[in-house]
C-alpha cells in the first residue's frame, strides 16, 4: 500500500461541490473510491440529493472520520480487496483525483462498471494533467520533474494523464462515450482570457485538471 503519512488532513478533507454541474438532479446511491474524510458524501447528503451514500478510503484515520459524513464507511485497498458492501449498486460512481494512485487504474473502472455501477448510471472521475504548464516548462527548459505533497506531481501518484488517456481510461464497453471537461474557463477567469487570446491552441497547457463523465448503456 502506498504511504500517505506525510499527508496533512486538509489533503483528505475538501468537498469536491465543483462537480455540481455535473450531477442528475437526483443522485440516488453514490459510491465514491477515494473519499477522504468524507466531505464530498457529506455534502451531497446535506443537499438532499442522494438516498444512500457510501465511501471507500484506503486511509484509516480519513475513514474513520468519513464515517461522521456517509452512511457507509469501508477502510480498505479497492484495488486489492474484495468487499462485501450493504449496497453493491450504485448510481452515481465518484473516482475524484484517485486513479493516478492505482497500479491499475483501467482495472479499476473495469471493475467498478462491471460490478457496481447500476444500468443507466453515471460515472464521474477526475484527473490531474500532466501537460500542464507548471508540468511541461520545468521538464522542457530546466530537465525537471519535481514530486511534491500535491498537484500533478504528487509523489503518491502512479499514473499520469492528458486528455487523450484520460478519455481512454473512461472508454469501456459498457459505458457510453466519455465526455471530458475543465474547469476554470468561464467568465473572465485568466485561464479563458489566455484560451481566447491563443485561440484555444495552449488550452491544454493551461488546463489543470480533466473531469469525465459516462453513463452505463449495457444491462
Amino acid at each position: 500500500m502506498q504511504s500517505y503519512i506525510d499527508k496533512t488532513t486538509d489533503y483528505f478533507a475538501h468537498a469536491r461541490t465543483e462537480i455540481a454541474p455535473l450531477l442528475p438532479a437526483h443522485c440516488g446511491r453514490v459510491l465514491e473510491l477515494g473519499c477522504g474524510s468524507g466531505a464530498t458524501l457529506g455534502w451531497l447528503r446535506q443537499s438532499l440529493k442522494t438516498s444512500r451514500t457510501v465511501g471507500i478510503e484506503i486511509v484509516e484515520a480519513a475513514a474513520s472520520a468519513a464515517r461522521a459524513n456517509a452512511d457507509e464507511v469501508y477502510w480498505a485497498d479497492f484495488e486489492h480487496d474484495r468487499l462485501t458492501m450493504a449496497t453493491d449498486q450504485f448510481d452515481v460512481i465518484l473516482c475524484l483525483d484517485v486513479l493516478e494512485h492505482m497500479v491499475n487504474p483501467w482495472a479499476v473502472v473495469d471493475r467498478l462498471v462491471t460490478e457496481h455501477l447500476a444500468p443507466g448510471g453515471l460515472m464521474i472521475a477526475s484527473v490531474p494533467n500532466v501537460r500542464h504548464y507548471n508540468v511541461v516548462l520545468p521538464l522542457l527548459f530546466g530537465g525537471r520533474w519535481d514530486y511534491a505533497e500535491a498537484g500533478p506531481l504528487d509523489r503518491t501518484h502512479l499514473r499520469f494523464f492528458t486528455r487523450g488517456s484520460a478519455l481512454q481510461l473512461l472508454t469501456h464497453a459498457q459505458l457510453s462515450a466519455p465526455l471530458c471537461s475543465a474547469t476554470g474557463f468561464d467568465g473572465f477567469s485568466k485561464k479563458q482570457i489566455v484560451n481566447t487570446l491563443t485561440l484555444g491552441l495552449f488550452r491544454e497547457f493551461v488546463t489543470y485538471q480533466y473531469y469525465l463523465t459516462a453513463h452505463k448503456t449495457t444491462f
